[in-house]
């Protein structure tokens, strides 16, 4: 019983994964303290990703403009499903260490 408890759980952990993403801003002028949301995925996100991480893979590099429209394009096609405190790990987690002037 319990291998169908664990199998269960980690079946629903991949399912999730695909559906949902966490997307973490570094404080910025507009959101002085950052953001971590747990966020339905919209395509082409990761499963923890950063506008800078998405700047970086898409573009090559990170600037305000682009960092702006990663934002507005995620807060157009997904639903936010939790806001959580800033986090530092999973920001540096999404740029792969990485990371940018604010």
């Amino acid at each position: 019983m319990r291998w169908v408890i664990i199998g269960g759980l980690a079946a629903a952990g991949l399912v999730a994964t695909q559906f949902v993403s966490i997307f973490v801003v570094q404080p910025l002028g507009a959101l002085p303290d950052g953001v971590t949301a747990i966020i339905t995925r919209p395509s082409g996100l990761n499963f923890i990703d950063s506008p800078d991480a998405f700047c970086e893979r898409k573009m090559g590099g990170v600037n305000l403009l682009c960092r702006g429209a990663v934002a507005a394009r995620v807060v157009d096609q997904s639903t936010v499903l939790a806001r959580l405190p800033y986090s530092a790990t999973l920001y540096n987690w999404s740029t792969g260490g990485k990371t940018y002037d604010r």
